[in-house]
């Protein structure tokens, strides 16, 4: 089984073999969570083998297991001794154990034992976005697939948002997190840097969230996170599903720039007259429906605004994707010289925010974090 970038590498815990033993878990969780052992995902994973590995990142390894009743599980290990993946772990235990949406990924169950931490998650076979998307010699995407899989992902993450109490903020939305059935059906995966949060309450991070190229630029000038910073990620998934390009891609010939910025003109000329061609996955060779594909324009126009007032809610998102609400109303509370893509809102945000100025941005909020930014 060959190893890939997905939910099961991106936020991803690292773990070996560890022969301690169970402990009691230090968080209450639903009651409808499996608590295994050690032993038992050691037997289910093959001895955690590179056999089953399905993918790894910065915090480590995640295996394929399958458990005595034949259900398929993905088994995410967490390193010991790091405290940042510590405090991940809980998060996403806590919340996910909570969420419940055909979108969003499942927690099975959690193994808890001297040193060692594991998720179990419901196993999703056909890999994820970003493989499909961009891996090497991949058929090309159809667009009808590409549709299923922006709504899907706009439905997960609706409900976060909005059906959730207290709203939850993702804060890692990208293409290696979307996974994908045999039906291209998507599941929203990786709750390890989400964030509980309240409409009171705009979290600030002390620490870089995310990954470049699908930060939002409010998050990169200040470290503050909303829902907003969320729909500016799925924006630039969009955008990824329209033109079939990657977020930053250094090699790119003909986008210098991020995906955003190269994407930002065309998008409001697409807009303006419905010439698609400059923007459309050439890949594609034209065989996509027009009236979907202006829908999924106006989407990604409206998600990666500046600025983040301005985007719309994740909702709103779903009902223009799905054609049960007016164009127009992604553009609600936003005055017409507003609401094309390069505009702000007359404060501070009025500045060109380009790649060079983001790259600064974000540079100095690495330096300063330790310190809560926007505070100093």
């Amino acid at each position: 089984m060959g190893t890939h970038s997905s939910e099961y590498s991106s936020g991803g815990f690292s773990g070996g073999p560890y022969n301690g033993t169970p402990a009691s878990p230090p968080m209450a969780l639903a009651l409808n969570q499996s608590n295994f052992t050690y032993e038992e995902l050691a037997a289910a994973t093959m001895g955690f083998s590179q056999a089953n590995l399905l993918g790894q990142g910065g915090f480590g390894f995640v295996h394929k297991g399958v458990l005595p009743n034949g259900k398929e599980v993905a088994v995410k290990s967490l390193k010991s001794g790091s405290g940042q993946g510590e405090r991940e772990f809980q998060a996403e235990v806590e919340i996910i154990s909570r969420v419940h949406h055909r979108h969003l990924v499942s927690l099975v169950g959690y193994c808890i034992a001297d040193g060692q931490r594991m998720l179990v998650y419901e196993f999703v076979p056909n890999n994820t976005l970003e493989h499909h998307l961009h891996g090497k010699d991949q058929p090309t995407m159809d667009w009808a697939s590409r549709v299923r899989i922006a709504l899907g992902s706009a439905k997960g993450l609706a409900y976060l948002h909005e059906d959730c109490h207290p709203k939850i903020i993702h804060r890692d939305i990208k293409a290696a997190n979307i996974l994908l059935d045999y039906n291209f059906e998507a599941m929203v995966a990786d709750f390890g840097l989400a964030k509980p949060s309240s409409d009171t309450n705009t979290h600030v991070s002390t620490r870089v969230m995310g990954t470049f190229g699908y930060l939002a630029p409010e998050y990169a000038s200040s470290g503050k996170l909303s829902e907003k910073s969320d729909v500016f990620s799925f924006g630039v998934m969009l955008l990824e599903l329209i033109t079939g390009q990657r977020p930053v891609d250094l090699t790119n010939r003909i986008m210098e720039d991020s995906l955003v910025d190269w994407a930002r003109p065309l998008l409001e000329r697409a807009i303006e007259d419905g010439n698609y061609e400059e923007l459309v996955d050439p890949r594609l060779e034209n065989n996509f429906l027009p009236h979907e594909l202006a829908r999924m324009i106006a989407c990604a126009a409206a998600s990666i605004r500046h600025s983040a007032r301005r985007r719309p809610k994740m909702s709103q998102i779903v009902r223009a994707l799905e054609g049960d609400s007016s164009l127009d109303d992604l553009n609600v509370g936003v005055k017409p010289s507003q609401s094309s893509t390069n505009n702000s809102n007359g404060s501070s945000e009025t500045r060109m925010y380009d790649t060079g100025t983001y790259n600064a941005d974000m540079m100095k909020f690495r330096k300063n974090g330790n310190v809560e930014p926007g505070i100093r």
